[in-house]
């Protein structure tokens, strides 16, 4: 778990001050992620975006020109259910699957095995869940506000103004709505000027969705909306540095906890009978 919003157990920060990760979640839409790729574009900036499932595999070339532009795409659940943990845990675990499953279908490609909690509701259950399906959950430390906030100044000066006293951190946006890319230029911009850096957050595996859903979710992908928008597939962009070397690399590599009575119990029972 990585982000200082939450009540759960957290991983140390990974960023170094006036260092920030941008984050898009519930997307996509034509009308708001592209205009905000254009922006990132114009900027040389990379962002990991954290699409709903049903979004995604309804606007599948959206989401390959996402990552053909060289942005992380990670999983956001099937539906957005705002809070995870009134469902039953079967439930849950078929929004996080479900969500992924599609994700992946309409990129085509690997996605990353990166999470983010709708509502940023996460719990111990579902973070063990998780972690044995090797997919780290990132939360947020600065939010922009911009699902409630209609002004873009107002979305720009309150990230600018809480990414300023944090000294960075991961900052949380939503490609839903069109104030959110009316105010990304001044954001970046404003990052910027006050000597911020970009940290692009790729994965060292791919996420490995289950296979099992595809036979429910391919009819879905089959009469996806046709696009306006046709990217040029190929390989993803690479990130430079502006000497054209590639960028430092940080592994982030945070032992595996125990977070639930039931996992706790079972390491428990597992350290007494010397087992491994």
């Amino acid at each position: 778990m990585f982000g200082a919003i939450t009540k759960r157990d957290a991983e140390d920060r990974f960023l170094a001050e006036d260092e920030v990760v941008l984050t898009f979640d519930d997307g996509p839409v034509p009308w708001v992620t592209g205009p905000i790729l254009d922006t990132l574009d114009a900027f040389c900036t990379k962002a990991t975006f954290f699409p709903v499932g049903r979004m995604a595999i309804n606007r599948p070339a959206l989401v390959k020109d996402i990552l053909a532009r060289g942005h992380t795409i990670g999983g956001h659940t099937w539906s957005h259910p705002n809070n995870l943990r009134r469902l039953s845990h079967e439930k849950a675990i078929d929004q996080i699957e479900r969500g992924f499953a599609a994700v992946a279908l309409a990129a085509g490609t690997d996605i990353a095995p990166f999470f983010r909690f709708p509502g940023l509701n996460d719990s111990d259950e579902l973070l063990d869940y998780l972690q044995g399906r090797n997919i780290a959950s990132f939360t947020v430390d600065v939010i922009s506000n911009d699902s409630f906030i209609s002004n873009p100044k107002a979305i720009a000066d309150r990230t600018l103004r809480l990414a300023t006293s944090q000294r960075g951190g991961i900052l949380l946006f939503h490609d839903l709505k069109r104030p959110t890319a009316r105010a990304l230029p001044a954001i970046l911009a404003g990052l910027k000027a006050r000597g911020f850096k970009v940290v692009h957050i790729v994965p060292k595996a791919p996420a490995k969705p289950l296979a099992t859903l595809d036979a429910e979710l391919q009819p879905i992908l089959a009469k996806a909306k046709p696009s306006a928008l046709v990217p040029i597939y190929g390989s993803p962009a690479q990130a430079r540095t502006r000497e054209g070397e590639r960028p430092e690399i940080t592994t982030l590599a945070p032992e595996p906890r125990s977070r639930s009575r039931e996992t706790q119990a079972s390491a428990a029972d597992a350290s007494a009978t010397g087992q491994p």
